[in-house]
């Protein structure tokens, strides 16, 4: 099975983004993601046996993730991969340790090599083959949890599962 750590939005983000989405001018085979897939991956684990789960839910729950605030205010093309995404500018401070933690984590159990630098961004279409006309636009996302989810494509679109999830602190 494919898992990845990430943060979840809030039914008002979901809708905020999904606006920022509609505004997109696309084409060809370019499509919008689904509301329910909009996510912030932390961290990506992979394909991993099904008997590894625990291990991972173990990671999630060991790990102490204040609440923070993201703001995503950076609409980019990315070439590479794609995509167009609703990404942040800088990172938020709050996150940059338990990301680099949760991510060290999982690189002890499934050695990649070299990782991208992190930075958040939810993805709003995907299959995007020419850099469409881009709008300046911006998300506020308050992340008050994170889950351990499972990734699986079926005709084509990815399907998210959420396998377990854990409650971001709140530090005064």
């Amino acid at each position: 099975m494919r898992l990845f750590f990430a943060l979840l939005p809030d039914f008002n983000t979901r809708d905020r983004l999904s606006m920022a989405a509609s505004n997109l001018r696309l084409s060809g085979p370019a499509r919008r993601l689904l509301p329910e897939s909009y996510h912030v991956t932390l961290a990506f684990v992979g394909e991993v046996p099904e008997s590894d789960i625990s291990r991972y839910r173990e990671i999630g729950a060991s790990l102490r993730v204040p609440q923070c605030v993201i703001e995503l205010d950076a609409c980019e093309y990315w070439s590479s991969s794609q995509a167009v995404v609703l990404a942040a500018r800088e990172n938020p401070l709050a996150l940059m340790t338990p990301t680099d933690r949760l991510r060290a984590a999982v690189a002890a159990h499934v050695p990649r090599g070299a990782d991208k630098i992190w930075r958040a961004h939810a993805t709003l279409a995907r299959k995007v083959t020419q850099a469409p006309v881009l709008a300046a636009m911006s998300v506020t996302w308050a992340s008050r949890a994170f889950a351990l989810m499972r990734s699986a494509t079926g005709g084509g679109e990815a399907v998210y599962t959420v396998v377990d999830s854990w409650s971001l602190l709140y530090e005064a």
